[in-house]
């Protein structure tokens, strides 16, 4: 697929191929300096979620913690391996330099905002316009298991 190539598979699940440059919702800050940074941030975060999660399983920290905690650390090795490889395996950026793909997108409701609302009336809106992969959704689910879960989290 090219950057922008889209598979309808119903009218609220498109396969959408993007690439993205920074991370959570796209957002870039400080150009190739803060690129560079948000890798080694992430390759750092694993570490530390590894380490945890190691002493988690080493305390039988409760299996719903555990399985928390490896979805997130699952999700951030992913992302890493497509921010520190991806632009090298396809010859557009240096080792650390690349880009995380994205490619599910749910348009589950689009439609016009009503002339009476405020500041946004008359405009286009699509509900759940964010495009995101299988990684972020690990993390995201890893997320919220914890949320649910935080009792029987060891803060050791």
């Amino acid at each position: 697929m090219n950057i922008g190539d889209e598979i309808i598979v119903t009218n609220w699940f498109i396969i959408h191929f993007v690439e993205n440059n920074g991370f959570a919702f796209g957002w870039e800050f400080f150009g190739s300096a803060g690129k560079l940074f948000l890798t080694i941030f992430r390759v750092v975060f694993a570490f530390f979620v590894f380490r945890w999660l190691r002493d988690l399983i080493k305390e039988n920290g409760g299996r719903w913690v555990v399985f928390s905690m490896a979805l997130i650390f699952a999700g951030a090795v992913g992302n890493i391996i497509d921010s520190v490889f991806y632009g090298v395996f396809f010859d557009y950026a240096p080792l650390f330099f690349g880009r995380v793909v994205d490619m599910f997108y749910f348009p589950i409701i689009d439609g016009y905002y009503p002339d009476w609302f405020p500041v946004f009336g008359g405009e286009y809106f699509v509900f759940f316009r964010y495009i995101f992969n299988v990684a972020d959704s690990c993390i995201t689910i890893g997320a919220f298991v914890l949320l649910f879960n935080y009792k029987n989290l060891s803060l050791k």
